[in-house]
């Protein structure tokens, strides 16, 4: 006969309805061993991590960490850091959140929610992932410009046939997604790593930029740019995917024990991958304050990048046209990683919000289309003028900073409440410092729109 206790901690397990299932094709498709030790077990739930970390190392992060260095060398690493200890948090809960209930954050809330909130929260998450196609779309235009030198109208329409590719991909198994996804993000690393190293940055520059400074506040400028990094690190299709992909691992339901050894692997695997875009990030701003500061070179775009690593007046005796190409193939793997993840966002909130299930070729043929047409009509109408088109990355990380609310405050909801998790529910501490960096969140990206409509100056 069971105590009240032992039934309080096996109620989350007897809750789950896995009837409908988050990405049913690949839900509980990987095999984890139950009695591996700790590397194995963990190289085993290693992979949803990866596909997570993308997000944050996407082409609408670079311009502004290479700027944030170029301007005000490497005091804005501080920045990097809390944002990115941030994203750890959220994106544990997200994960949490899936493996517990055996629903993403989309279901989540399309549950709790009556027809006209769902509708409009659906639309919202829409907007956002099509936002997010867009600096992906940018990206991989102007690097196959850069690389192959094929007209730019010609390489945007080209990405709206990378459709295809996660299409191939989901036949051949999740593993082999996650391991492409992987190599595309090891390249961003070696390339950045290579290009920094060849720049010999201050050591002791570096470590004392990861110190917050209170300049950061009281200096305009410089809080601007801090507000459009912290903007742009935490993205709202990136908690969609990460509760869902959590449960791509087959997870033994039958005790809060598995589900608990779930979470743990899951979040290492989370907290691993987001170092690497910690390190990504830091990169670029390191790139940037070693090659650009101090030399009043415009370096806003990624046209002015390429051109400036192999311009040795700016950037000195290490300038060379590898340089650049390497730059170029860096921004078009992290442009295709980003469909990838797109891709899977896309078919989670569409299910998630409004329960329709149509053929993935069709779900992200239409998102894609709706993402391509306006870049397309920019690079028509402003026809060699990549710096009119790379504004359309503004517009769209103004976007997303106006989204996120409505994501994340869902699932700090969701996973504080007892009643959904259960014992697995956010310790108190938890609680406090999610809602504070939720508060403080909103609060910046709120400050950044203002600023960039001109109403706060």
């Amino acid at each position: 006969m069971k105590t009240n206790n032992e039934h309080n901690k096996t109620s989350v397990v007897q809750s789950i309805d896995t009837s409908n299932k988050s990405l049913d094709e690949i839900n509980g498709s990987i095999h984890v061993p139950t009695d591996a030790g700790f590397w194995r077990t963990l190289l085993a739930y290693t992979g949803p991590g990866i596909l997570i970390a993308v997000g944050y190392m996407d082409p609408g992060n670079w311009v502004t960490s290479i700027s944030g260095g170029a301007q005000f060398k490497y005091r804005l690493l501080s920045v990097i850091l809390i944002s990115s200890l941030i994203a750890m948090m959220l994106q544990a809960m997200s994960a949490k959140l899936g493996i517990v209930t055996g629903k993403d954050l989309a279901q989540m809330t399309g549950e709790r929610t009556n027809k006209p909130v769902r509708i409009g929260l659906w639309v919202v998450a829409e907007l956002a992932i099509m936002a997010t196609d867009v600096a992906e779309i940018i990206g991989s235009g102007i690097a196959l410009e850069l690389i192959f030198k094929i007209p730019l109208i010609m390489g945007i329409m080209i990405t709206a046939l990378d459709v295809l590719l996660l299409l191939l991909l989901m036949k051949m198994g999740f593993r082999k997604i996650e391991a492409i996804v992987a190599t595309l993000v090891a390249v961003i690393v070696l390339v950045f790593a290579y290009e920094v190293i060849l720049s010999q940055p201050s050591m002791g520059g570096i470590l004392k930029g990861y110190v917050p400074s209170t300049s950061i506040v009281t200096n305009n400028s410089m809080l601007y740019l801090s507000l459009g990094i912290v903007g742009a690190t935490v993205m709202p299709h990136d908690l969609y995917l990460g509760s869902s992909i959590s449960q791509t691992r087959e997870i033994d339901r039958s005790s809060n024990r598995n589900i608990a050894k779930a979470i743990k692997f899951t979040t290492l695997d989370s907290s691993i991958q987001l170092t690497v875009a910690f390190i990504v990030n830091s990169l670029l701003l390191i790139l940037g304050a070693a090659l650009f500061y101090g030399t009043n070179s415009s370096v806003g775009r990624f046209v002015d990048l390429f051109k400036a690593l192999s311009d040795s007046q700016i950037v000195g005796a290490i300038a060379s046209p590898m340089l650049s190409m390497l730059f170029a193939i860096a921004l078009l793997a992290s442009g295709q990683s980003s469909t990838i993840t797109g891709t899977l966002s896309g078919q989670i909130v569409m299910e998630g919000f409004v329960r329709l299930r149509v053929p993935l070729w069709i779900q992200r043929l239409i998102t894609r289309l709706l993402s391509v047409t306006p870049v397309l009509i920019f690079a028509i109408y402003y026809h060699g003028n990549e710096g009119k088109i790379e504004k359309l990355l503004t517009f769209s990380q103004v976007f997303l900073s106006i989204a996120l609310p409505f994501a994340i405050i869902p699932l700090v909801i969701f996973t504080s409440s007892k009643k959904i998790m259960g014992e697995f529910a956010n310790k108190m501490w938890l609680r406090i410092i999610s809602w504070f960096a939720t508060i403080v969140l909103i609060g910046l990206n709120i400050y950044l729109l203002l600023q960039t409509l001109g109403i706060v100056k």
